[in-house]
């Protein structure tokens, strides 16, 4: 294959795997709706993007073509390829292709898969296994969402949205979490757990492993390669949590070691619980509590998951991805627990029209535990509005009065007029641009 294009090749994943290709030598172009940090940096690195749907802006003697389902089926360059009968792969499809050449650990769950995957990818480097990864977040230990490795181990994330962890048959896998989302998919919570995560326990390797968060090793009744893992349960476990010296420390105990002391830089008990995870698959794999303990106090985490992006004496501020009302409650619990006694303030952008209708009192009750809440309206993505459906829906329903609902053109304005201790921004749409604006105003304040 000499020449690959990817319709959407400023996602998280497409990127991961547009940089697999360049990296073997393939010249790499393709298309996104606008410029950013990472397409930009794609750019830099030689590969060529064009940001308007121009069919003529497409090279000639393409092989390959990928997309994601995050593009609408009559995106111009799409129908143009379909029209012409270019070979069209999903990006998970093209995903699962890749890991049938390697042995994989695939991490999977609605929430906490991609810190967890790049604190595999870490520790396994660390310990002297050179894996592959493809991460869904830019891992601060590589700088990049894509690890290029020379060894059979491949760490990817598997992804549950349009159930594209189905074509992955991995060799060892983790499943973080499976509370409900992307109902717009699945349908139903029942529906995301017998078509979704049962579906991929089942596409384990025969002889494979497969760890599950404790809470949810009940619902996987007859598969008798289920291990159930977590923070204070399961036979892998963290336990004995506190913060010591600027670190969470924590003791690791399962059926074949038992490590104390064990020191996080990141922060959070949800962080803890993600690196029992990753401690498991290194010691499963062999790796020497030395090495373990060296990437845990090494790991730097990944952008926009709990990254704190400025501090000083008296105010702190941290940028998170939390999108779904259990990752809010996560976040905000890390801030309580790291700046006891500081007032928090946190700028929340719900993403999709379907998830906060469905999880609109999760999400108002999440933000209610915040001293201060402002209300950013609904980022859509993919999505065309569903009548009735506004972030006023989360806002009438939050349990304290210091809440304020502003749109994006207001929001620096608002927060010149407070003094925030400890700020916190939360959400998966495009609340990120604000990340330098906030930085700047903080840092010149």
């Amino acid at each position: 294959m000499k020449k690959a294009y990817f319709v959407g090749i400023g996602g998280i994943g497409m990127s991961a795997i547009a940089r697999y290709f360049h990296k073997r030598g393939v010249a790499v172009s393709g298309y996104d709706k606008t410029a950013t940090t990472l397409t930009r940096k794609l750019e830099q690195e030689g590969m060529k993007i064009h940001y308007t749907e121009d069919v003529s802006a497409i090279p000639e003697g393409i092989d390959l073509v990928v997309y994601t389902p995050a593009v609408p089926a009559n995106h111009a360059e799409l129908q143009h390829f379909r029209k012409l009968g270019f070979p069209l792969k999903k990006r998970a499809e093209v995903l699962g292709i890749i890991s049938r050449s390697m042995r994989t650990i695939a991490i999977a769950g609605t929430h906490g898969k991609t810190t967890t995957s790049s604190m595999v990818a870490h520790v396994l480097q660390t310990g002297g296994i050179d894996c592959t990864a493809f991460l869904g977040g830019i891992a601060g230990n590589f700088d990049s969402n894509y690890v290029l490795g020379q060894s059979e181990w491949m760490v990817v994330e598997a992804d549950e949205y349009d159930r594209s962890f189905l074509h992955l048959s991995p060799d060892k896998a983790v499943i973080t979490s499976m509370d409900p989302d992307h109902l717009d998919i699945y349908g139903d919570a029942a529906s995301i757990l017998e078509t979704g995560f049962l579906a991929f326990a089942r596409r384990l390797k025969p002889g494979g492993q497969l760890w599950v968060q404790h809470r949810f090793t009940g619902e996987f009744g007859d598969f008798p390669e289920v291990m159930s893992y977590g923070l204070d349960g399961g036979n892998y476990r963290s336990e004995n949590l506190r913060v010591e010296n600027g670190f969470f420390t924590f003791d690791y105990r399962s059926p074949q070691a038992h490590l104390k002391g064990l020191e996080l830089a990141l922060p959070g008990a949800h962080n803890v619980e993600n690196a029992t995870a990753a401690i498991t698959i290194g010691l499963e794999l062999g790796l020497s509590e030395d090495a373990i303990r060296r990437a845990l106090r090494n790991f730097k985490g990944v952008k926009r998951r709990f990254e704190t992006i400025f501090r000083d004496g008296q105010r702190v501020y941290i940028d998170d991805y939390a999108h779904h009302p259990s990752e809010l409650r996560a976040a905000i619990a890390a801030a309580r627990m790291l700046y006891p006694g500081r007032k928090l303030t946190g700028i929340f952008q719900p993403h999709l029209y379907s998830r906060t209708q469905d999880f609109a009192d999760g999400f108002a009750d999440a933000l209610s535990a915040l001293d201060e809440i402002i209300l950013l309206d609904i980022y859509p993505a993919r999505e065309a509005p569903i009548p009735g459906v506004s972030s006023e829906l989360i806002f009438d329903q939050i349990d304290n009065p210091a809440k304020e609902l502003v749109t994006k053109s207001e929001l620096m304005s608002l927060l010149a007029g407070k003094s925030p201790e400890v700020l916190l921004t939360l959400g998966a749409g495009d609340i990120d641009t604000f990340v330098e604006p906030i930085a700047d105003w903080l840092k010149g304040e």
